[in-house]
């Protein structure tokens, strides 16, 4: 069965760094675009990060852009994103997700989807 989980999620002060994982099992990562997404309880979703597959070509939301930097490993089936100079502000669910044709962060243009890891950030 195709799956994606996190981890890596957890409580840092603002200014701190982070490396969230996904790993992927029951499908190769490497013939999918990948996104990384959050939510903020009472907010929309909001995709962050984007890969594609044939080129590694990257796209950040504006609010991340400089901060995160999302990257694969083949070899392990799995996506990570390193985010630094945390702020309050991207405390949030992060969820990965994989597309097959999939261009930017919308998230309905993704067909696979982690459960999410808790990332909070504060004093």
């Amino acid at each position: 069965q195709v799956q994606l989980v996190e981890s890596g999620g957890g409580s840092v002060q603002p200014g701190e760094s982070l490396r969230l994982s996904c790993a992927a099992s029951g499908f190769t990562l490497a013939g999918y675009a990948i996104g990384w997404f959050r939510q903020a309880p009472g907010e929309q979703r909001e995709g962050v990060a984007f890969m594609s597959t044939s080129d590694g070509s990257t796209q950040y939301s504006n609010s991340v852009y400089g901060r995160f930097t999302i990257s694969r490993a083949h070899a392990e089936n799995a996506v990570y994103l390193k985010m630094h100079s945390l702020k309050p502000e991207d405390t949030a669910v992060y969820y990965c997700a994989a597309g097959w044709a999939t261009i930017g962060l919308v998230a309905r243009d993704y067909d696979y989807w982690g459960q999410g890891t808790q990332v909070t950030v504060s004093s």
